[in-house]
């Protein structure tokens, strides 16, 4: 090869490499709807979270350190505005929600780990994102928990936009197990709020004295997965102790048991609470025993694959893999498995159909089409 080809080439290759984005083919995946391809779409990333879709083709991604990525049109774009994040344990720049009228709002929604004097607490802000900026403006918090607490587990934090677009965020405990059955407390919850952080009138505790008006279900210990279905109806997917991962479809003001009732045990193997059932307590929809570490929910459309629509998916952490569930009663139909399926923190459908995930293992994210 000549040497100003060879050159030619090494330059591209150094190109590709910067910008980190790399559309390379990965391994197949066997499953019930035949081969799947799995293409690696985004590397180099430091702990990511969570993805977002923009309608004029870009895709957002937040580092649990708190950095937020934009890659589009081939090129990788880091977006300043954000304020310094509790990047501690388990907190961090967490979620992020591209609400559907971004394109007359310019408005992005997020989670993330907030420093406080006692600790940190999870909370909710909105900035604005202008065409062609290469920063966030006025950003503006609607939501924080408090008290927050140390410890740095438990944040929940995933973002929904319901039907009526008002918005769903999951509230871990903290590890405060007590606290989720709290109605004082926002521990352990998923609240809705307006887009200006203010509280609907028909919360369930909207009117309770002593209750936190912005709570709509509780008793939950880490939700970090939470969607909607094809009928608009909300889930969340949260993590137990030692066994006891739940799925749950949420109902207002239920209570969802923890610590009262799981179907796990404590770490060090003691009984939890009560036992599996107390009155008035909500059973889930599904339990993994052991746990998978359960983080990031999907709710399929079918575009793709049409024997898949109104499946689950689920990420899971602790066994490289995405767990698909369907069924009534649910149940897990099959798992898919790759080496790119290392600690898998986020996965959502795109706009095309096919679906992303984070792989927190490899530092990348993924594109799963029919093969």
């Amino acid at each position: 090869m000549p040497r100003l080809a060879r050159l030619v080439l090494v330059l591209i290759l150094i190109l590709v490499l910067a910008l980190g984005l790399v559309f390379t083919p990965a391994h197949a995946i066997e499953s019930s709807a035949g081969k799947l391809t799995v293409t690696r779409v985004i590397d180099r990333l430091d702990e990511p979270w969570a993805l977002g879709f923009l309608p004029e083709d870009g895709v957002l991604v937040t580092e649990r350190g708190g950095r937020l990525l934009l890659f589009r049109d081939g090129a990788r774009q880091t977006i300043g505005g954000l304020p310094r994040v509790a990047a501690r344990g388990q907190g961090g720049l967490l979620d992020i929600l591209v609400p559907r009228d971004f394109t007359q709002s310019r408005q992005i929604y997020f989670t993330y780990a907030k420093r406080q004097p006692n600790g940190e607490g999870t909370a909710v802000a909105h900035a604005v994102l202008a065409p062609g900026a290469t920063s966030l403006t006025n950003w503006t918090e609607i939501f924080e928990l408090t008290p927050g607490s140390s410890g740095g587990q438990h944040f929940g934090s995933r973002l929904v936009e319901g039907p009526d677009g008002m918005l769903y965020a999951t509230i871990g405990e903290r590890g405060d197990q007590p606290s989720a059955q709290d109605l004082s407390r926002e521990n352990g919850s998923v609240i809705r709020i307006a887009r200006d952080g203010s509280i609907p009138a028909d919360n369930p505790f909207a009117q309770t004295p002593g209750a936190r008006p912005a709570i709509w279900s509780y008793g939950h210990r880490n939700p970090q997965g939470a969607t909607l279905d094809l009928s608009g109806n909300l889930w969340v997917v949260e993590h137990g102790a030692r066994g006891g991962d739940e799925i749950n479809s949420i109902r207002k003001g239920a209570n969802y048991g923890w610590p009262v009732i799981s179907y796990g045990r404590h770490y060090s193997g003691a009984k939890i609470g009560q036992g599996t059932h107390k009155d008035g307590m909500e059973q889930p929809d599904f339990y993994w025993d052991p746990s998978i570490a359960p983080s990031g929910m999907m709710i399929y459309s079918g575009a793709l694959w049409p024997e898949w629509r109104g499946h689950i998916f689920v990420g899971s952490l602790k066994f490289d893999m995405i767990s698909r569930l369907s069924g009534t009663p649910l149940t897990e139909a099959e798992r898919l498995q790759s080496p790119e399926t290392q600690r898998v923190r986020d996965i959502r459908e795109a706009p095309d159909g096919s679906i992303w995930f984070l792989s927190v293992g490899q530092g990348a994210a993924y594109r799963i089409t029919p093969g």
